[in-house]
C-alpha cells in the first residue's frame, strides 16, 4: 500500500508539472511598408525571450515558434524597429499584419583622406598605422583578452573591474546574468548568428542584454578590449566578446 501511495504522488506530481509548462506554439504573419503598403522583404524577428529568429519572405511572411507574453523584435535596415508583444489572440489567430515605418536619416558627407605615399618602403612603412592589438590569456581558459601595445596591465584592469563592487562590470555581469546566458542560445540559432554576423550597430544586442546599445563600448573596455575592435568588430563577433568575457568573469569568480 505504502508503494502505491508513494507511486500514485509521483504520477500525480508529474501530471500536475505537464501542465504547469506550455508548449511552444507558432505565430505567423505579414510585414508591410507603412508608406507603400508593400510587402518587406528580408525584415529579421527575435524572439527576444527564446533568442530564436526568423526572417520575412519575397511576400513579407514569417512564422516563428513563441509561447504567450513573448516579445518579438522587428529590424530592417533604413526603418524604424519595433517590438510587440505575443498575445493569445494573435496565437489563436495565426496571422498578423504588421507594419514598419521608414527612417528620416540625413546621410553626412563623408571625406575619404589617402595616404601620401612616396614610394620608399622604409618611410611609408612608418606613415601607415599599423594595428598593434594583441590578447592576453589567462591560464587555462582558451581564449583571452585584447589590450593595445601600451597596455601591460590589462590582466590586473580587468580583474579589478570584476571584483570591484563600484565598478559597471561588476554591476552588469552580477545583475544580468539571465541575460548573459540567452548568450549561449543566440549561438544555436543560425537566422540569429546570420543577422548578427551582418549588423554593425549593436541594436539587436542591447536589446537582447536589455540594456542600452551605448553601455555596449564601455562594457568591452572594461574586459580591455582595444578602441578598433569596439568600433569595426560586427554584432556577432561583439557578442562572442562580451560572451567571453562572462565566462571568464565566472571562473574568475569561483577562484
Amino acid at each position: 500500500m505504502k508503494y502505491f501511495v508513494v507511486f500514485f504522488f509521483l504520477v500525480l506530481s508529474a501530471s500536475s508539472f505537464a501542465q504547469t509548462i506550455t508548449p511552444s506554439q507558432k505565430v505567423t504573419g505579414y510585414i508591410y511598408n507603412d508608406n507603400t503598403k508593400t510587402p518587406l522583404t528580408g525584415v529579421n524577428i527575435i524572439n527576444i525571450n527564446k533568442v530564436r529568429g526568423a526572417i520575412t519572405d519575397s511576400k513579407g511572411y514569417f512564422e516563428i515558434d513563441v509561447h504567450p507574453t513573448d516579445t518579438l523584435h522587428f529590424s530592417f535596415l533604413g526603418f524604424q524597429s519595433l517590438r510587440v508583444k505575443v498575445t493569445n489572440d494573435w496565437i489563436k489567430n495565426k496571422v498578423a499584419k504588421i507594419f514598419l515605418t521608414e527612417k528620416a536619416i540625413a546621410l553626412e558627407e563623408v571625406v575619404i583622406r589617402p595616404f601620401n605615399l612616396t614610394g620608399y618602403l622604409e618611410v611609408d612603412s612608418k606613415t601607415i598605422p599599423v594595428n598593434q592589438n594583441y590578447r592576453y590569456s589567462i591560464s587555462g581558459l582558451n581564449s583571452g583578452y585584447e589590450a593595445g601595445e601600451y597596455s601591460p596591465g590589462a590582466f590586473g584592469k580587468v580583474l579589478g573591474s570584476i571584483f570591484n563592487p563600484a565598478d559597471m562590470l561588476y554591476n552588469f555581469f552580477g545583475k544580468k546574468s539571465t541575460e548573459l546566458k540567452k548568450l549561449r542560445e543566440m549561438k544555436k540559432d543560425d537566422t540569429v548568428r546570420n543577422l548578427l554576423e551582418s549588423k554593425f550597430d549593436r541594436e539587436t544586442l542591447a536589446v537582447l542584454l536589455g540594456i542600452d546599445k551605448k553601455e555596449i563600448p564601455e562594457i568591452l573596455q572594461r574586459c580591455n578590449y582595444s578602441e578598433s575592435f569596439i568600433q569595426t568588430a560586427n554584432d556577432l563577433q561583439i557578442m562572442d566578446a562580451i560572451s567571453g568575457c562572462y565566462e571568464q568573469y565566472k571562473v574568475l569568480k569561483k577562484k
